[in-house]
């Protein structure tokens, strides 16, 4: 497989497709809104929350990391996980942004 070209597109583009694509599927998002309805740093819990097996939702856990969505603190033998605030604001902020650009009506289709 290829590797992607993101020559001249800007560091803004490129981060915001990154963080799309980790938004791209449900299990994340489901991941996602557990973990604010939580409040809180968890570990197993998760695998009881959600309809997946413990390694599917790790491999979640492993790509909203990445993106810095989610931060983890090893304890003992388990990760407990929880939202990053502050990324979680800069996200907010960029996706923002991006939906405020103004689309000027048009007839086109």
């Amino acid at each position: 497989m290829g590797t992607s070209k993101t020559e001249g597109f800007s560091k803004e583009q490129i981060e915001l497709a990154a963080i799309t694509r980790a938004l791209a599927h449900p299990a994340r998002i489901a991941i996602l809104q557990y973990l604010a309805r939580v409040n809180a740093c968890i570990g197993g819990e998760i695998v009881e929350a959600l309809p997946l097996a413990q390694p599917t939702i790790s491999r979640h856990l492993k790509e909203l990391k990445a993106v810095g969505l989610i931060k983890g603190e090893i304890d003992g033998v388990r990760t407990n996980y929880c939202i990053d605030r502050e990324r979680w604001e800069e996200v907010r902020r960029l996706m923002g942004g991006f939906f405020r650009t103004p689309v000027d009506e048009q007839d086109c289709c």
